[in-house]
C-alpha cells in the first residue's frame, strides 16, 4: 500500500484493545491493506464476526459491521449475502468461534458454496475466556484447564475442507504481512466461499505457538504447486512436520448458491411484492 495516501478503511484515532504484541494487529493490517489494494468500496462492504477477541477486527475497520453470537458468524453473513448480492462479505471470527461453537454453520456453508470470505484467526487457544484449549491446540499443551496437557489431536480445518471439496482453501501466517495480505486478496476475489486460515500468535496465553514457532513449523508452497490437484493438496493437508502456507486447493467451477436458488442481484430491499401475494403471506401465517 502507498503509505502517502490514506487507507479508507482505517479507523482514525481508534483505541485497539488487544494485548501489546499480539498477532491480531498484523492481521489486521493485511486485512486493511487488502480491501484497499481491491479497490473495494466500503459502502458495499459487510463484515460479520462472532465473540471472541478476533471477533473484535470488524471494530477496528471503517465499513458495515456485524457483531452475532458465539459461533454464529456465518448464518448471519450468509443471510446478508442472500439478501444483497452485491455486497462483499467477509466473515471473520478465531478458531475457537468458527470450528468449535461455529463447526456445524462452519460445514454446511461450506456445503452450500456461498459466495463469501472467511477468515479465521487460529491462535490454537482461546483468548477471551482466559486461555483455555482450542479445537487447534497441539497435543501436551498445558493451559489453564487442561493443566495436565491437550489429549486429544487437534481439529485439522484444511483436511476437513478439503474432504467437502471446499472451492478454494489458504493458510497464511500474520507473522508474514505481505504474503498473507496477498492471499486474502486472492480469496475476497475468489467467487464462492473462499476460506483463510492464519495463525496467529496470542502472546499472552499461548507461549508455545509464538511468532518463532509458526516460523520454524511452516513453509510456503513452491512456486510450481498445483493448487488445483485435490489428491495433493490432501497430502499436504496431512501434513505434520512442517504446516503449508499458500492457496492449497482452487476449484473455480463449484456453482453457487446463490445461483441454485435462483436468487437476483436485486436486492431484497427493492423487490416489490402484490397486495395479493403479501395477502396470501399473511393467510399462510395465519
Amino acid at each position: 500500500m502507498n503509505n502517502m495516501t490514506a487507507n479508507p478503511f482505517d479507523m482514525q484515532g481508534k483505541d485497539i484493545n488487544w494485548c501489546p504484541g499480539c498477532g491480531n494487529y498484523k492481521l489486521l493490517d493485511a486485512v486493511k491493506d487488502a480491501l484497499y489494494e481491491l479497490d473495494l468500496d466500503r459502502r458495499n462492504l459487510v463484515i460479520v464476526s462472532g465473540i471472541g477477541q478476533a471477533a473484535k477486527l470488524p471494530q477496528y475497520v471503517n465499513a458495515s459491521m456485524f457483531n452475532g453470537l458465539h459461533g454464529r458468524a456465518l448464518p448471519v453473513a450468509m443471510g446478508i449475502k442472500l439478501a444483497n448480492r452485491n455486497l462483499t462479505v467477509i466473515a471473520e471470527s478465531g478458531d475457537g468461534c468458527m470450528y468449535g461453537e461455529g463447526g456445524n454453520h462452519f460445514l454446511h456453508a461450506i456445503r452450500r458454496n456461498y459466495d463469501i470470505t472467511v477468515i479465521v484467526h487460529d491462535n490454537m487457544v482461546y483468548g477471551l475466556t482466559k486461555g483455555q484449549a482450542s479445537p487447534t491446540s497441539r497435543m501436551g499443551m498445558t493451559t489453564s484447564l487442561q493443566f495436565n496437557g491437550v489429549m486429544l489431536e487437534p481439529f485439522n480445518p484444511v483436511a476437513v475442507l478439503l474432504a467437502l471439496d471446499a472451492p478454494f482453501i489458504a493458510r497464511a501466517s500474520a507473522a508474514d504481512g505481505e504474503q498473507t495480505k496477498e492471499i486474502i486478496k486472492q480469496a475476497v476475489s475468489f467467487k464462492g466461499c473462499s476460506i483463510v486460515d492464519i495463525f496467529q500468535p496470542c502472546v499472552i496465553f499461548n507461549k508455545i505457538n509464538t511468532y518463532q514457532w509458526f516460523r520454524e513449523n511452516t513453509y510456503y508452497l513452491p512456486e510450481d504447486y498445483d493448487p488445483t490437484d485435490r489428491k495433493l493438496a490432501f497430502e499436504k493437508a496431512i501434513e505434520t512436520e512442517k504446516l503449508p502456507l499458500g492457496v492449497i486447493y482452487r476449484r473455480d467451477e463449484r456453482e453457487l448458491y446463490e445461483d441454485l436458488l435462483g436468487i437476483t442481484h436485486i436486492p431484497a430491499y427493492e423487490h416489490e411484492v402484490s397486495d395479493e401475494a403479501f395477502e396470501k403471506m399473511l393467510e399462510e401465517y395465519r
